[in-house]
């Protein structure tokens, strides 16, 4: 038995849930306790979702356990959207933008969960925020940048295209001291390694168009992917010339 599985019979065991999930959340701490959160997720329903969610950052600030509960609403509702429940696609899109940064990893875990079942939902979402705000931007490109996600070529060649919008718009950009563009800069800095690796010939070509931009961001993007182990494993010729390709048009 799995610890989310684990957790699962634990929680259905207990009358309230709430002061468990406070004392196990491993809050304050540097790593939340996501299997539980997963696991609460997986047994609650909207009406708990919905109180946790009220858990907002004046109630709730970074790294306390409150925070917890609202990070388990947010994966909550992405298990309901897998289920079919369109309506909470709002709730996650407004919470991309949270300020927590584990809410923002919330939304997009729960954006996965809908990919586990219907990766094409998936794809129309992230191409709606991808022409979002930058944090919507960042939601999606991590959502999509998922190994498990990306076994067929047609996902994989989607979310090669979301990345390509976004990382246009990151080359025309003029908010680029903004927080928000930083966050979206260091999310792009991993995620075109994860797409490339699953669709191997289209992807290289996108990178090698990225990386002699004149823009100083998307060729930082595109060289932090290049570190990627990922990358090398598939092709380590290829990203040692392209990180000298990359360095020269620096």
């Amino acid at each position: 038995m799995s610890r989310v599985d684990e957790y699962r019979v634990r929680l259905r065991g207990l009358e309230l849930w709430e002061p468990y999930l406070l004392q196990e959340s491993g809050l304050p701490g540097p790593r939340a306790n996501l299997e539980l959160a997963q696991a609460v997720a997986d047994e609650g329903d909207r009406r708990l979702y919905e109180a946790y969610i009220a858990n907002t950052t004046d109630r709730a600030p970074t790294n306390t356990p409150g925070e917890f509960l609202a990070f388990c609403a947010v994966v909550g509702f992405g298990r309901l959207l897998a289920e079919g429940d369109m309506s909470v696609s709002a709730i996650l899109r407004q919470h991309a933008s949270d300020p927590r940064w584990r809410l923002r990893e919330g939304v997009a875990l729960a954006l996965q969960r809908l990919g586990d079942v219907d990766m094409d939902r998936l794809v129309a979402i992230a191409q709606s925020w991808a022409k979002g705000t930058r944090l919507e931007q960042r939601a999606a490109a991590a959502a999509l940048s998922e190994p498990r996600l990306l076994v067929q070529a047609r996902h994989a060649a989607a979310a090669l295209e979301v990345l390509d919008t976004i990382t246009a718009s990151v080359e025309s950009a003029t908010d680029r001291r903004s927080p928000a563009f930083k966050t979206l800069r260091q999310g792009l800095g991993y995620c075109w390694s994860v797409v490339v690796a699953a669709l191997p010939e289209p992807g290289k070509r996108r990178l090698e168009k990225w990386a002699t931009s004149p823009n100083q961001d998307v060729r930082w993007i595109i060289s932090a992917n290049l570190k990627k182990a990922r990358l090398s494993r598939m092709d380590a010729e290829w990203v040692r010339t392209l990180s000298q390709s990359a360095t020269r048009a620096g």
